[in-house]
């Protein structure tokens, strides 16, 4: 399904061969039919947003949106497993799935990466691809609000996603989502709260050693599975809200 490969192309982080590719990526965009006539329309007003702007600017936004801001993160399991040690075994499932299905040499990726995924699934059928793209459709529709509130066309994407997915998300889910914190890119002491606010744990003891190093030992701890955890022998997706991480979210609101 070459849609979601635009998709995952779109929400990579742009360079010069990226930009190159604009006009191929918004000539698949006007030809897929299943994305619905309006999503389609902001989609290609993303694609000339992207093809008129410095490639400079394109990627200090881009880091801005989705690499400081823990609420736009594009990892999956960031906004469904947050610190919870369910997390580990969640990335041990998600690529077993994935190399069930063939798609091998993404080691140097988390598997939850959004664009990974994505392109996973354009190497499906669509009776595969779309079940399994409406089970994190909480988490695209908490994205696509956090963007448009910040006017970003990024929130094309989502939308798309939300819409070809043909699913209505989880409000209980998404409620969860909305309620967590969604600082503004540029608010420093925020970002650094919203990154501090738990030690990272995948089954480990908790010590004081995460600090204000707990994004960088968060993403060394989930590019390996859980300590002694099994790789299953059915693969699974796992999109929704572990006991943990409710209880950990409500611990932080309540």
């Amino acid at each position: 399904m070459k849609i979601f490969r635009a998709l995952s192309a779109l929400l990579s982080y742009p360079t010069e061969d990226f930009v190159a590719a604009l006009d191929e990526i918004g000539e698949a965009i006007e030809k897929e039919r299943l994305v619905p006539a309006r999503e389609r329309a902001d989609l290609l007003t993303l694609v000339h947003d992207l093809r008129n702007r410095d490639l400079f600017d394109l990627q200090e936004r881009y880091v801005l949106l989705f690499d400081r801001t823990r609420s736009l993160s594009l990892h999956l399991f960031e906004h469904v497993h947050g610190e919870s040690r369910d997390r580990g075994q969640a990335m041990v499932d998600l690529r077993a799935l994935y190399e069930s299905k063939g798609l091998t040499g993404v080691e140097n990726e988390l598997p939850d990466f959004t664009p990974l995924f994505l392109e996973f699934l354009s190497t499906l059928d669509p009776a595969e691809a779309l079940p399994l793209l409406g089970e994190p459709a909480h988490v695209f529709t908490a994205l696509a609000e956090r963007l448009h509130k910040r006017q970003s066309p990024y929130e094309a994407v989502f939308r798309a996603l939300t819409a070809v997915a043909k699913v209505q998300p989880d409000e209980a889910l998404l409620a969860i989502l909305r309620a967590e914190p969604d600082p503004a890119p540029d608010d420093l002491e925020a970002l650094d709260e919203a990154y501090e606010d738990a030690p990272v744990d995948f089954g480990a003891p908790a010590d004081d050693s995460c600090g204000r190093d707990g994004l960088a030992a968060k993403l060394r701890q989930a590019r390996r599975p859980a300590p002694g955890v099994a790789q299953s022998a059915t693969p699974r997706t796992a999109f929704t809200f572990s006991n943990s991480h409710q209880a950990t979210e409500a611990d932080r609101h309540g």
